[in-house]
């Protein structure tokens, strides 16, 4: 459509110029207008309606020649979108040509053109986010290419344990964004099908032409056809909506990574700068990570969204009774807010400020205390686990308290120094000698990624 849809105030935060469009009111009825376009054409290719009755039908199907704001106000009344939008259409192709309003939505039913109308958007929306996570993927990427050996503290519940390296945490990031691209693509190809049945999905009112028109219709608008009508089957849809919020939830993740690395004290990255971006409206000095804030404001929002999807699958008998109507505003929100997060996070990605040397210091925060673990495998070997592991924790607690370098304590007690030497002490307690296979892991994962493409 080249009418842009109206920019709401939170709209370019939230979500993407491109999703704001596939989601628009315009575009829903457009793409309502396109079944029944196609369902005209499939009509007379099957010779259930006049190929006369096609031009007039066609021409009509244009969503700028509908008031959207009528037609919301009569779908108040009607229950949905499909019957008002049917009756105005119906009303125009009678102005062209009356005999062929006799063919607009024929056979067809409400759901019909809402539900396929969806999977149109969705297609588009698909699309989409496939290009964008594949942007996401190679921003990943270039940060292992450039920092497989750069070493930073790990961290678990969020205090300092053995060094980690930049590398090993993007290709976490990048390994769980190609499971997601291969979740993608098998949701696309089960849940994005036509949706034709008729009144309880039957299509009697095609009579024995039925499959022959639904084949033709699917055809039409390049759809897969399903083995039958889903109308009150909503798995297809659920699974779009539980896929993007598995999606969301690792945006959340790597932003949550991100925005822990930017705080003042630790200082190992940082979102790109720009004028106008990240700033406060009273501390001059702020930098705030706004790009992981609206990724992680939209991993709180989607998951309850993911919910509704979930629970509008238990529909009654052949059409559902609320269920279906619980979820029109809601899949397109779980998109809107997912196209967001995926663009929020390939920009913080693809621009990551990283500080090395803030990575380097941090490292040397505990003193060595990081570095106990290796200690206390090498002194195995010598003296058991459980004991060793006694005496290096006895050594951290001294260290700890009284403010010392984990090596002098190490040092002073004769059961250590007994079996371990300064040279190999200070070899242990070498943060780039502690790095086990984070290097290799990173490159297998930047491998498989590169085969891959």
């Amino acid at each position: 459509m080249s009418t842009n849809p109206p920019v709401h105030l939170l709209d370019p935060l939230f979500t993407s110029d491109e999703m704001r469009e596939f989601f628009s009111d315009r575009r829903r009825l457009q793409s309502m207008l396109d079944f029944e376009a196609a369902l005209a054409r499939a009509l007379a290719r099957t010779g259930v309606a006049p190929a006369a009755a096609l031009p007039a039908i066609e021409s009509q199907c244009k969503a700028s020649l509908f008031s959207v704001e009528a037609l919301a106000r009569e779908a108040a009344l009607a229950g949905n979108l499909a019957i008002p939008l049917v009756k105005h259409l119906t009303a125009l192709v009678a102005k062209a040509d009356e005999n062929a309003a006799a063919f607009v939505h024929w056979g067809a039913t409400s759901q019909d053109a809402i539900d396929t109308g969806l999977v149109l958007q969705l297609r588009d929306a698909f699309t989409s986010f496939e290009s964008g996570l594949a942007k996401l993927a190679a921003a990943a990427a270039r940060i292992i290419e450039a920092h497989a050996s750069t070493p930073l503290p790990g961290r678990t519940w969020l205090q300092q344990a053995p060094p980690v390296t930049l590398g090993l945490k993007a290709a976490g990031w990048l390994d769980a964004i190609e499971r997601h691209r291969a979740r993608l693509h098998e949701t696309r190809q089960r849940a994005l099908v036509l949706q034709f049945g008729g009144a309880v999905g039957t299509l009697a009112a095609l009579g024995s032409r039925g499959p022959a028109v639904a084949a033709a219709l699917a055809e039409e608008l390049k759809l897969p056809l399903p083995n039958l009508p889903w109308h009150a089957h909503r798995d297809r849809l659920a699974e779009v909506a539980t896929t993007l919020g598995l999606l969301v939830g690792t945006l959340g993740k790597i932003a949550r990574d991100v925005s822990l690395m930017a705080q003042t004290e630790i200082d190992e990255a940082a979102e790109p700068s720009a004028a106008g971006r990240g700033g406060s409206s009273t501390m001059p000095h702020k930098r705030n990570p706004v790009g992981c804030a609206v990724v992680l404001a939209a991993a709180i929002r989607v998951p309850a969204l993911v919910s509704t999807m979930l629970t509008a699958m238990v529909q009654e008998h052949e059409r559902g009774l609320g269920g279906w109507h619980a979820e029109w505003e809601t899949l397109p929100e779980i998109c809107l807010l997912s196209a967001g997060a995926l663009e929020h996070v390939t920009h913080v990605l693809g621009h990551l400020e990283v500080h090395p040397e803030k990575m380097a210091e941090n490292l040397g925060a505990t003193h060595g205390l990081i570095l106990a673990e290796a200690v206390a495998m090498a002194l195995s070997a010598q003296i058991g686990r459980l004991r060793a592991h006694e005496l290096v924790e006895q050594a951290c607690r001294r260290a700890a308290k009284d403010s010392l370098p984990l090596l002098k304590v190490l040092l002073e007690d004769k059961g250590v120094s007994a079996h371990l030497s300064s040279e190999d002490l200070a070899r242990l307690l070498e943060p780039k000698n502690y790095l086990g296979s984070a290097e290799r892991m990173a490159k297998d994962v930047l491998s498989n990624f590169r085969r891959q493409k």
